[in-house]
C-alpha cells in the first residue's frame, strides 16, 4: 500500500464578486500516493488551478477557501498537518521549499529586473538552503546544467527577456527543484510552447522525478500530456471531480459521460477520422451552477433526476470512482462519498 503525501478533502473555494458568488470547486477530495504523478485534467475553467493554488493557501482575494481540509504528511512518523490552518508563517515554509509551483506562464514568474541566477538563488537563501547569494548563484549553475540550459556559467548572469519561452520555463524549473521538494505542483507547464520543446520539458519533468524522487502534481487540459506522464488522473468538470482512476483504467474504460466525450475529441493516428467529435454546449456559469449534476446540460444521457439531484459517487472497480446516476445501481458494488479519501489499493 503507498504512503499517502497529501489528503485533500471537502476543498470548497468561492470568489465573491459584484456579479456574485462564483462557486469555483466544490467538495473536492482526493488523495495523493508518494512518489507518484497525479494529474488533474479538465477544459478551461474546470477549477484546476483553484484547486492547486488552494493547496497552500494561495488564493487572493476575492477569492476565499470556505471549507476543506489539506493534511500533509510531513515525515513517515508524524501526524498530518492542516495546510488550510496553521499560521501563515509556518506555512510560507513550506510553500517553495517542501511544496514547489511551477507556474504554467514563466513570463510571469520571473521578475525582469533581476537576473535568472539571482531569482534561482533567492530560493534558496530564504528557505536557508545556501547561505548567501553568491552560494546560490553558483548551485545555480549546476541547475541550469540539470535543466538543460546551455552555456550556464554566461546564462546565470543573464535576464528573463533574453531567453526563449523554453529556456524561461526552464529556469522556473530550477527555482523549483533548488530545495528539493517532496511536491511538485506543475501547472499547465508546457502551455505556451511549440510541440517539440514541450516534448523536452516533460521528459525533463520525468527524469527529475527520478532523481529528487518527488511527487508531481500535473495540472493540464491535454489528455495526451496526461497518458504520457500521468500514474492517476482525476477529470474535473465545473469545479467538481467527476471521475478518478489510475491511468490506465481511466483510459480503457472511461465510464463518465464527459471523460468518454474529452478523450473522443483527442485524434487517434491509427483511425480514420473524417470528423472529430465535440462536446456541444458550453462550461456553466458558476455563479448559478446548474442543479443536479452540472454536466447534464451537455449530457447525451441526462434524465430528469440528473437535473434535479447531484449523484453520489460509485467505485466501479478497485479504486476508480465516477459521479454520475448512470452507475447508481451496481449491484455488488458500494457508493462511497466524495468527502472520503480516495485511494488506490
Amino acid at each position: 500500500m503507498p504512503k499517502p503525501i497529501l489528503d485533500v478533502q471537502d476543498l470548497t473555494v468561492h470568489f465573491y464578486t459584484y456579479a456574485g458568488v462564483v462557486k469555483a470547486i466544490e467538495g473536492v477530495s482526493f488523495k495523493i500516493f508518494e512518489g507518484e504523478t497525479f494529474a488533474l485534467v479538465g477544459e478551461t475553467g474546470c477549477g484546476k488551478t483553484v484547486t492547486s493554488r488552494a493547496l497552500t493557501r494561495l488564493i487572493e482575494s476575492p477569492g476565499r477557501i470556505v471549507r476543506g481540509r489539506v493534511l500533509y504528511y510531513r515525515t513517515e512518523s508524524s501526524s498530518p498537518i492542516d495546510l488550510l490552518k496553521i499560521p501563515e508563517e509556518e506555512l510560507r515554509e513550506i510553500r517553495g521549499k517542501e511544496i514547489a509551483y511551477i507556474f504554467q506562464d514563466p513570463t510571469a514568474s520571473l521578475d525582469p529586473l533581476y537576473t535568472n541566477g539571482y531569482q534561482v538563488s533567492e530560493a534558496m537563501y530564504y528557505h536557508r538552503t545556501v547561505s548567501k547569494i553568491k552560494e546560490g548563484i553558483m548551485r545555480a549553475v549546476d541547475l541550469f546544467k540539470k535543466v538543460l540550459v546551455p552555456n550556464p556559467e554566461k546564462n546565470v548572469e543573464t535576464f528573463p527577456h533574453e531567453l526563449s519561452g523554453g529556456m524561461r520555463q526552464r529556469v522556473v524549473i530550477s527555482a523549483a527543484i533548488s530545495n528539493n521538494p517532496k511536491i511538485v505542483i506543475a501547472d499547465e507547464p508546457t502551455t505556451a510552447l511549440d510541440v517539440t520543446v514541450q516534448a523536452q520539458i516533460l521528459e525533463l519533468l520525468r527524469k527529475l522525478k527520478d532523481e529528487y524522487n518527488s511527487t508531481v502534481i500535473l495540472i493540464t487540459h491535454n489528455m495526451g500530456v496526461v497518458a504520457e506522464m500521468a500514474d492517476r488522473v482525476a477529470v474535473m468538470y465545473a469545479g467538481k471531480i467527476v471521475e478518478l482512476g489510475d491511468i490506465f483504467s481511466v483510459f480503457e474504460k472511461p465510464y463518465h459521460p464527459y471523460t468518454r466525450a474529452l478523450l473522443r475529441a483527442v485524434p487517434d493516428p491509427l483511425k480514420k477520422i473524417e470528423r472529430l467529435e465535440s462536446i456541444p454546449g458550453t462550461v456553466p456559469n458558476l455563479i448559478n451552477p446548474p442543479p443536479g449534476c452540472r454536466f447534464h446540460p451537455r449530457c447525451p444521457y441526462a434524465t430528469d433526476k440528473c437535473k434535479l439531484k447531484e449523484p453520489p459517487v460509485v467505485e466501479i472497480e478497485n479504486g476508480h470512482y465516477v459521479a454520475c446516476w448512470l452507475y447508481e445501481k451496481l449491484e455488488g458494488k458500494e457508493k462511497t462519498s466524495m468527502q472520503q479519501p480516495v485511494e488506490v489499493q
